[in-house]
């Protein structure tokens, strides 16, 4: 079986090479049938390429020969069109020239024309130059004749007619002069009081003599021996922390309060009424009453000067300018209360200003500083006109502001209109029916003077001046003063009391040392 299977297998294998043999005879023979048509049509396709290639160049040799042609043809043309244009510039040129031959021979007729005027001109120059001689020759003659009939020469005579001239100018200049002078003093005048009394007419504001004393009402006698306090600690207590004399006398339901310093009295007055109204009075709870016064009295300042400022429509004011304006409420000067006065002096420049056409704004702002020294005058050296120009200068006030504030008590020349108009709005409202007391203002110097020179001792912590000016109380430091030295500071102080100041019957002074321990139990 195995065998035949074997035998079958040998006998297709031989089969198929003999067909794979056979196929392949055949494949080759028709291969090398196609490879002979392709030769034959590849020689065909070659004989007709060469045809057409001749063909192509017999072609381009004719188109060759049609273009040397054209080319010739071309050439003949712009050469004739050159030639005609060539002619035609010639002939433009020929007339030129014709033109410009003419032109040349009518320069040349217009230059001999011009020759002999030129000519002429020289002829009659010389004609006037005679002339000239002669006039002068004659000119000569009729002086020396005038010098020999007058006596002077020609120099001299001139100046004989200037003087006579300048005489009769003078004159008649100075009279114009004085007529404009009157005629513009009059009209200045009357302008000036219309512009002054429509200004006061229109400006209205009250006017206070402040006093040196407020009282304080009580709601019963028995609340004078609470202020008083045990041996009188109560009042020493009060005194010493506001620098107020509190004087309590016969009247009834009542005490008094007595500083020249009007800031330090209205303190001391909102802390004695809050102790009575709250009817615990002891020196704890009168520290406490003088601090919360005190802020209160700051707040009121700082409002008034802005309520100032706003009232008078300013702007661009420096917040401590508006402080010290606010503190001016608490200030007199001759009894005059000094916040209305500025804002008197404000509007009446401002007015004024707006007369004259200046700047109305910039008035204002003068007049409402011009004593803005007067806010602290009584705690610097210096007169208040150097203290308000320092303070101006300081918080970059404007030129016209400060030239206006040195020179509004004529201490310094008024260099623009507004200095001379806050001079006169000045004037103008001392000058009101009651606005200043001359009495108050020479008694205030007087208690301030007293100050001044206690607290210029090396070692004084700080001096009130009370009873009116016939008592100063001096608070020393108890580490610098010892007991035996406050008897000395006490007599050096009243020599000089006595050698600076001229007062009415005699002033104690007192010296208090105090020491304090405190402590807190917690």
């Amino acid at each position: 079986m195995i065998a035949a299977i074997i035998s079958s297998i040998i006998t297709g294998g031989i089969v198929l090479v003999i067909t794979l043999f056979a196929t392949s005879k055949i494949i080759t023979r028709s291969n090398q049938a196609k490879i002979g048509n392709a030769e034959e049509q590849a020689s065909k396709i070659i004989d007709s390429a060469k045809k057409e290639a001749e063909g192509i160049k017999k072609d381009a040799e004719n188109l060759k020969k049609e273009a040397r042609l054209s080319a010739k043809e071309e050439a003949l043309k712009l050469k004739n069109e050159l030639e005609e244009e060539v002619k035609e510039r010639r002939n433009e040129v020929a007339q030129y020239e014709k033109r410009i031959i003419t032109k040349e021979e009518n320069l040349d007729k217009k230059m001999a024309a011009l020759e002999e005027k030129d000519q002429l001109l020289t002829e009659k120059q010389n004609d006037i130059e005679v002339i000239k001689n002669e006039a002068l020759e004659l000119k000569d003659e009729q002086r020396k004749t005038l010098e020999e009939i007058s006596g002077m020469t020609g120099d001299e005579a001139k100046e004989y007619l200037l003087n006579i001239v300048r005489e009769d100018i003078k004159d008649e200049s100075a009279r114009i002069i004085k007529s404009i002078e009157e005629e513009a003093k009059e009209e200045g005048e009357k302008r000036a009081k219309d512009i002054i009394v429509s200004a006061i007419s229109r400006c209205d504001m009250d006017h206070i003599s402040e006093a040196c004393v407020s009282v304080v009402e009580l709601e019963a006698e028995e609340m004078k021996g609470r202020i008083i306090g045990r041996e009188g600690r109560n009042i020493r207590t009060f005194e010493t922390l506001t620098g107020v004399e509190l004087i309590v006398d016969d009247t009834p339901e009542a005490v008094v309060l007595s500083c020249f310093n009007p800031i330090r009295r209205q303190i001391a007055k909102i802390a004695l009424e809050r102790l009575v109204a709250d009817g615990r009075i002891h020196p704890a709870r009168i520290e406490d009453m003088v601090e919360k016064a005190t802020k209160e009295v700051n707040s009121v300042m700082k409002q008034k000067g802005e309520e100032a400022v706003m009232e008078l429509g300013l702007t661009g004011i420096h917040p401590e300018i508006m402080k010290l304006i606010g503190r001016m409420h608490y200030r007199t000067s001759y009894g005059q209360n000094v916040l209305k006065h500025s804002l008197e002096v404000a509007k009446l420049t401002g007015m004024l200003a707006a007369e004259l056409g200046e700047d109305e704004k910039l008035a204002k702002r003068a007049g409402l500083l011009h004593d803005i020294g007067k806010a602290v005058d009584f705690e610097m050296e210096g007169s208040h006109v150097q203290i308000g120009s320092d303070i101006c200068k300081k918080y970059k006030e404007h030129p016209v502001v400060i030239n206006a504030v040195e020179s509004h008590h004529g201490d310094k020349e008024a260099d623009n209109v507004i200095s001379v108009l806050v001079q006169c709005a000045d004037t103008i409202s001392a000058a009101r029916p009651g606005a200043r007391r001359e009495d108050i203002e020479v008694y205030i110097n007087r208690l301030k003077k007293l100050e001044e020179i206690s607290e210029s001792y090396e070692g004084v912590e700080k001096s009130f001046a009370i009873q009116a000016g016939r008592e100063v109380r001096i608070m020393v430091v108890p580490e610098k003063i010892s007991d035996s030295d406050m008897v000395l500071l006490a007599r050096d102080i009243s020599k000089q009391i006595e050698n600076e100041l001229q007062y009415p019957g005699q002033i104690k002074v007192s010296v208090i040392r105090e020491s304090r321990a405190i402590e807190y139990a917690k």
